[in-house]
């Protein structure tokens, strides 16, 4: 039998060394289906639980992988299923294809069944190529222009295909008007910054006598260049939470995250400079930055579309970041004044303090500080990690130090709930010989993470590393809403949105055949992280953790803790129990240097 469109597009797929598509099935792709039956599975059908689990799921895989990543689903509500994990992709510049099936040829137009304008649906999250199959000429190039094109540009794209177009007999273009020939490949440049602009920014360095670096996820693989930087201005770096694995935390001038989520040692770093080199990094929040007035600003990054943007950078450099740091690097003249230097140190090593006594003081009944903490102590060297977004965000931007080859991530701009599990199982797919960790809150676990565990059941046989560890703040509250309305409405808790019903969401995985460790004292927390990180099959830690531990921000005035006490005192719920641990995690901010149990 002749090869089908359907047929040639798994092909193409594996020519492009596609190895999983991550998917799930629908009649608007019977005929991709019928083809993967007679390719032998390969490349691989993953069977998500949902379709924005699918997509979810490619984003891990890209992110990790730094490959680019194929989910796939039917038409209509299936397609539609797809869009956030899209635009999850789209927000955080991650390349993914998606294919999508679309009601046949002879019935659009007429309103039939699950009939959507997906053009014009998928304009605005895969607007860098979205494009309609409806002859079989137009491949391949419609494959290998939509691989290429979110490769090159780290974004979504996406194909259409009418369902009766995958069953067509596949017919090559030819050597004709109109017809477009295509190849497979990409070789992507490695751009320098212009040497006037090099020079430029060398002199704007070694002018300063405090300089700051803030890293994005652009730096990734610049280590020894921005550790060579750092030590000849005598500089600090911060990281931007996608950029959280592009430095260590064990070097002593690397201050962690910053923003809301961030550090003191960041606050700190950022409000006192008098020069920033910002590098790989798209970081939003200007007043996190140094006062407009204050700093002389220099910006890398790869593309001209995302540079100067959110702050009046003196001079914006368009590059790659190593080559570029790279050719600035000689430019550069070492400070011999120290002093900014060691006082960076010095916020760093009170920093670490701060966080070891807010992470051992009592609450009821575990801290979930604490969890974080007890897993930074024991994290492997080649972990991954990813957490959702709500409360373990600040947790993990806070906490958690990483090393080694060690990496992170999350929904870093669309801040979506519910991508901590199945960017797990994208990173075993990319990965499958080291351990995942999801740090994930009980409302993302109960919107979708209990259905993806039925995933890992039915694949981690395949890894070779089976450990994939989902950790569950389990606290029955949707905790970081909950603190969003305290302090930006001044308004208590409203219990009929915010309380979650109760689950034993370990029981969940036992039932599954995995491992399920109940968690409700604090002494158990290290001995069940042990277990997890030494079992023969994933893992969920159910932990019972306070919902009053407060996410304020570490650079929160006492006046600011006070106002926001004021205004929630009175009805809420849970007001003394957010009273006393407010004021027991403020208390230990307070004291550098000391040790204990709080």
């Amino acid at each position: 039998m002749a090869d089908t469109v359907a047929d040639f597009l798994l092909n193409r797929l594996r020519e492009w060394d596609v190895a999983q598509v991550f998917a799930y099935p629908g009649d608007g792709i019977n005929g991709l289906l019928a083809a993967w039956g007679r390719a032998d599975n390969k490349p691989q059908f993953v069977q998500a639980r949902h379709e924005e689990m699918a997509a979810f799921e490619a984003v891990g895989y890209a992110k990790f992988s730094g490959r680019v990543a194929v989910c796939a689903a039917t038409s209509g509500p299936g397609a539609i299923h797809l869009l956030n994990g899209l635009y999850d992709a789209k927000l955080d510049h991650v390349p993914v294809v998606a294919i999508v099936g679309q009601t046949e040829r002879s019935a659009m137009g007429g309103s039939y069944q699950q009939e959507v304008d997906l053009l014009s649906l998928f304009k605005d999250v895969c607007g860098d190529y979205v494009q309609m199959c409806t002859v079989p000429k137009q491949l391949p190039n419609l494959i290998d222009r939509a691989i290429r094109v979110a490769a090159s540009e780290h974004a979504p794209t996406c194909l259409i295909f009418p369902s009766d177009v995958f069953d067509l007999p596949y017919e090559p273009p030819e050597h004709a008007f109109k017809q477009v020939p295509s190849s497979t490949g990409l070789t992507l440049p490695t751009e320098t910054a212009a040497g006037d602009g090099v020079q430029a920014a060398a002199d704007i360095l070694n002018a300063g006598e405090k300089v700051a670096l803030l890293v994005g996820q652009g730096a990734r693989g610049c280590v020894s260049e921005l550790t060579e930087v750092a030590d000849l201005l005598g500089a600090g770096a911060a990281k931007a939470l996608l950029g959280k694995d592009v430095l260590p935390d064990d070097l002593p001038w690397v201050t962690g995250s910053i923003g809301l989520l961030g550090t003191t040692a960041s606050y700190e770093l950022m409000m006192n400079c008098d020069t920033l080199l910002t590098v790989g990094s798209n970081f939003p929040y200007t007043q996190f930055l140094p006062p407009l007035d204050q700093a002389r600003a220099i910006q890398i990054d790869r593309s001209g579309k995302w540079i100067g943007m959110r702050y009046p950078y003196e001079l914006n450099l368009v590059g790659d970041a190593r080559s570029t740091l790279q050719a600035l690097i000689p430019k550069l003249e070492r400070k011999t004044d120290r002093k900014w230097r060691e006082q960076i140190e010095e916020n760093v090593a009170s920093w670490w303090d701060t966080m070891q006594r807010q992470a051992m003081t009592d609450a009821d009944p575990i801290n979930p500080m604490r969890i974080f903490w007890e897993l930074s102590q024991r994290l492997p060297d080649n972990a991954i990690i990813a957490s959702d977004s709500g409360s373990a965000a600040n947790w993990y931007a806070r906490l958690l130090r990483f090393r080694g080859q060690m990496r992170g991530s999350l929904s870093g701009t669309l801040a979506t709930m519910g991508p901590g599990v199945p960017y797990v199982i994208g990173a075993k797919w990319a990965h499958p010989d080291r351990p995942t960790i999801a740090l994930v809150g009980d409302g993302a676990m109960q919107m979708n993470g209990l259905a993806e565990l039925i995933t890992v059941a039915h694949y981690y046989r395949q890894w070779s590393d089976p450990r994939l560890i989902v950790a569950v703040l389990h606290n029955d509250d949707l905790n970081q809403v909950t603190w969003e309305m305290r302090a930006m409405e001044g308004a208590p808790k409203f219990a009929e949105s915010q309380t979650l019903p109760d689950v034993d969401y370990a029981a969940f995985a036992r039932g599954l055949g995995l491992n399920g460790i109940n968690i409700e004292q604090t002494d158990a927390l290290g001995s069940a992280w042990d277990k997890a990180l030494a079992a023969d099959r994933p893992t969920v830690l159910d932990v019972r953790c306070d919902p009053d531990v407060p996410p304020i921000p570490p650079h929160a005035t006492f006046d600011q803790i006070k106002a926001l006490a004021g205004a929630v005192l009175h009805g809420d719920e849970d007001r003394w129990g957010f009273a006393k641990q407010g004021l027991k995690q403020k208390v230990q901010q307070l004291l550098p240097g000391q040790k204990g149990d709080g």
